[in-house]
């Protein structure tokens, strides 16, 4: 057995699980979409106050949160992990609202442009309740828009914005979310109970009330992104190195050297290629690795036709994996021995999971939003992408946390944690999958390696781009032509695929990279661990205690592992 135990300690709690607890309750009262995403009782109609006045609210009751933490002391090692890790995210909460970040939140796949929509795939629909608390959060949705606005209205007075690329993506989606046909509208139509019957007339029309204000609201957002912010939003897109550096601790909960860090993506991303190229020549003799996938995107076997079919080959390959994983390997427990597979509601691209419910009403889900007009999907491409998404990875890591429940607090189970330490941790599960035989087919083998290449081109191109590092041509620095070429020709995706990522990394500094850098850390852990060990190191007490800590920073991981 690898990951933790399944009947987890019981633990008394502490002033500083209070402390933690309290937070949460705090959070979910600033911001009621984190009671949805966690599961927990709260105002599931309504949305984060996303004004100047409700960040001002934000970060005061951070601060607060912050002298509480910092005077209490700890009575035991889950405590110091508590105290540690806590601080350390709400200490960088109040830097990036002192850099201004706040006043210049927009890009194309983790904005509130993006988060006021996405909030309602998570939102329970069995009961008249549920449907009821939608149509409230439908209701409201355009008070939050008009507080967003504000903010990034306050953002072109301080002459602080965006770029100009991401208002211009961002305007396209609020078009899109603003049709009379759009989601809402669909959100709305399909408004059903449990039991299959059409929820109550009035009900429904207070469905379709909320559903063509925040369409309107939308559209009101999209006024404002193309009539006001994009003639003051920034020309440039990269932010420079003090802002990335934050960012950078942001996303990996650890300060790393960024200009080895870049050099090392590059030898990185040398090594994956060779990588690819030997096992192109196991499909076949001589091949290129172009070649290689010419022949795999042609073998029928491995092509599925329609979205339908995509989700039905993700849950039966999830569901083997997980059976068979839990039959030898890894302990699974129980509640979470279930993943669901679906495809977004959405178009604008990315695979992405969400971590169950603190009751496990809500089970693990993995995501894929397909972008318009694309309707084949190769399976050797995506075999890894189930096991990075599924167990071992996402939903073994961040399910266990939640069934851990006896010994974490709220705030270690469902909200701590870094992009670093859990999709450092996915990209590790897959090389794991490698060593554990479960990707020796060569073209699922291929598909793993076409993910870890693109994650180690990204390394270079966002440190690249944001850092303004001369281009490996050495013809200039980096732009947008440039960052494209270079990533087409570093990964075997559609021109809209990565048209999407590239928009993504200019506009998400520091997030893309923390995937292979948190990777990096992970390896080099256990390779650390396994010194302190000597001969008596098993990898099963390495993962069992990495997961047992729940989410962390990776500098917190370190020196709890190594301690």
């Amino acid at each position: 057995m690898i990951a933790g135990s399944s009947t987890p300690a019981s633990r008394t709690p502490t002033p500083i699980d209070a402390i933690a607890e309290e937070w949460v309750r705090t959070l979910a009262d600033l911001d009621p979409s984190v009671a949805t995403w966690i599961g927990i009782p709260g105002r599931l109609d309504e949305f984060e106050d996303l004004s100047p006045a409700g960040h001002a609210r934000q970060i005061g009751e951070t601060k607060n949160a912050l002298a509480r933490l910092s005077a209490a002391d700890p009575i035991d090692a889950v405590d110091r992990v508590t105290k540690t890790d806590l601080r350390a995210d709400l200490e960088l909460t109040v830097s990036a609202s002192e850099a201004g970040l706040w006043m210049r939140d927009l890009n194309v796949i983790a904005s509130p442009a993006q988060n006021l929509r996405e909030i309602f795939d998570l939102m329970p629909t069995a009961s008249e309740t549920d449907w009821a608390n939608i149509a409230g959060r439908l209701g409201n949705l355009p008070r939050a828009i008009d507080g967003y606005i504000e903010t990034l209205r306050l953002g072109i007075a301080e002459g602080n914005t965006p770029a100009k690329r991401q208002v211009r993506e961002v305007h396209a989606q609020a078009i899109r979310h603003s049709s009379a046909d759009g989601f809402f509208s669909a959100l709305a139509s399909g408004a059903t109970l449990e039991s299959g019957t059409r929820v109550p007339e009035s009900l429904d029309a207070d469905l379709k009330r909320g559903a063509a204000a925040s369409a309107a609201a939308y559209g009101t957002l999209s006024r404002f992104l193309s009539h006001e912010l994009l003639d003051a939003a920034a020309e440039r897109d990269a932010i420079g190195r003090d802002l990335y550096a934050l960012q950078s601790r942001r996303f990996l909960g650890a300060t790393i050297d960024l200009d080895e860090t870049y050099e090392w993506g590059i030898d990185e991303l040398a090594r994956m290629t060779a990588e690819q190229e030997s096992i192109a020549h196991e499909i076949k003799p001589g091949a290129s690795v172009a070649e290689a996938i010419e022949l795999l995107d042609a073998d029928p076997a491995r092509t599925l036709h329609g979205t339908a079919a995509l989700q039905e080959w993700m849950q039966r390959l999830s569901d083997t994996a997980v059976a068979e994983l839990a039959e030898s390997h890894f302990d699974v427990p129980e509640p979470i021995r279930r993943l669901e597979c679906l495809i977004a509601p959405t178009q604008e691209g990315g695979i992405y999971y969400t971590s169950p419910s603190d009751d496990f009403s809500r089970p693990g889900r993995m995501w894929w939003s397909v972008p318009e007009g694309v309707t084949e999907f190769n399976t050797w491409r995506e075999t890894t992408t189930v096991y990075h998404e599924g167990v071992p990875g996402h939903h073994l890591q961040l399910g266990q946390a939640v069934v851990n429940r006896g010994k974490l607090n709220t705030w270690r189970r469902q909200l701590a944690g870094t992009s670093g330490h859990a999709e450092g941790w996915a990209l590790y599960a897959e090389r794991l999958m490698q060593e554990l035989g479960y990707l020796d087919d060569p073209g699922d083998r291929l598909g793993m390696l076409d993910g870890q290449r693109m994650r180690a081109a990204r390394v270079v191109l966002d440190i690249g781009v944001h850092l303004g590092k001369p281009r490996l041509d050495g013809t200039g620095t980096w732009d947008f032509d440039y960052a494209f070429e270079f990533l087409s020709a570093n990964v075997n995706m559609n021109e809209p695929f990565v048209r999407f990522e590239v928009n993504r990394y200019f506009g998400w500094p520091g997030q893309a990279p923390s995937y292979k850098v948190g990777q990096r850390i992970w390896e080099q852990l256990r390779d650390s661990y396994q010194a302190k060990a000597g001969a008596g190191f098993d990898i099963r007490d390495f993962h069992r205690e990495a997961l047992d800590l729940g989410g962390v920073g990776l500098d917190t991981l370190r020196a709890e592992l190594l301690r």
